[in-house]
């Protein structure tokens, strides 16, 4: 007989919790885009601030994806053990770049994400590509470059 010891139990694996919203690809898919991050973060217990600032950047992901890309995109929101992953697949080619002189109708979104804490991947593909960030939970936001969303610097 055998006397060796119980092998230890392993903890169960986070929840992992998916959404993938149909997005119309017009002015209405940021709005759709925000409902269901903000829906997903709920059901995953987040912090009403971080759910914002994920919000916050998922809408900016979308709304250039809709400005940028012709035809529609695809969302992807991937929740684990307190990590978000946003995808934002769309047809458009041109990459994100950094501008070094915001203008009034844009050029704060990559600033907006490393300020609220996101890590921005961008991955290109024949006839488009997908723009990823990855939010955790814990971490602390610097907010928006200007102080509020919405507000221009002065």
């Amino acid at each position: 007989m055998s006397t060796s010891a119980p092998a230890p139990l392993m903890p169960p694996a986070p929840p992992v919790r998916e959404d993938r919203p149909a997005l119309s690809g017009d002015r209405r898919a940021p709005a759709a885009a925000r409902r269901a991050t903000a829906r997903l973060l709920a059901r995953a217990g987040w912090g009403r601030q971080r759910t914002a600032d994920a919000v916050l950047i998922v809408s900016e992901l979308v709304t250039n994806a809709v400005r940028h890309a012709p035809g529609p995109c695809r969302l992807t929101l991937t929740e684990r053990a307190g990590v978000l992953d946003i995808a934002v697949a769309d047809t458009g080619e041109e990459l994100p770049q950094r501008w070094t002189h915001a203008g009034e109708r844009g050029g704060f979104g990559l600033v907006l994400i490393e300020r609220l804490g996101g890590r921005l991947t961008v991955v290109p593909a024949l006839g488009g590509k997908t723009v990823r960030v990855r939010l955790d939970r814990r971490a602390e936001s610097g907010g928006p470059p200007s102080g509020r969303a919405g507000e221009r610097p002065r």
